[in-house]
């Protein structure tokens, strides 16, 4: 059974921001994984055919859609197509979220997941956005991370890991990138 609406939102930021660590959320970790299946692949399912306008009335609903739908994702369906296929849902929200100033309206600990789906991205616009917001909300690590994320999609047009996961051939360029360390 889904959890009632809106608080699927307020249960997965408490989850994320209080429960979890940044070494949970980077780390790759089963039981994280299985944890947030447990909780919330409900709602990610049930939810998934609404529009970006339907989370972003206020800055926490759309940063828990946007946590839902992108990061969750990840960890649940790891390894698998399915963890990109609510991507451009995510997107949307990252950039209405973002377009309206969410992420002004967030602690700084939170509000660069906002700009997270746009770093996910495999389109060059949604990259440039990200390195703008990530300068802007977190000049260090988070911005590293992104620029190297750009620097993918600006050689390749598109992130080279994900390849033989969604049944894309590799050039060889490709397959030295992914060697080199570029798979998140």
């Amino acid at each position: 059974m889904a959890l009632a609406p809106r608080r699927w939102a307020a249960e997965l930021l408490h989850f994320w921001f209080h429960r979890l660590t940044p070494h949970d959320w980077w780390g790759g970790c089963d039981m994280v994984d299985r944890e947030l299946e447990k909780r919330f692949r409900r709602e990610l399912e049930a939810l998934s055919d609404m529009r970006a306008e339907d989370f972003c009335d206020r800055p926490r609903g759309a940063l828990a859609a946007v946590l839902l739908f992108d990061q969750v994702p990840r960890n649940i369906f790891r390894g698998s197509p399915r963890a990109f296929a609510f991507d451009p849902l995510a997107q949307d929200i990252a950039n209405m979220a973002l377009d309206r100033g969410f992420a002004e309206a967030l602690p700084r600990r939170e509000a660069p997941f906002l700009a997270m789906p746009l770093m996910h991205s495999e389109h060059i616009a949604d990259q440039q956005r990200a390195l703008h917001m990530f300068r802007q909300l977190d000049g260090g690590a988070s911005f590293a991370f992104a620029r190297s994320h750009h620097r993918m999609i600006a050689r390749f047009g598109r992130f080279p890991h994900r390849n033989a996961m969604l049944g894309r051939k590799s050039t060889p360029a490709e397959e030295r990138a992914v060697a080199a360390g570029f798979s998140w």
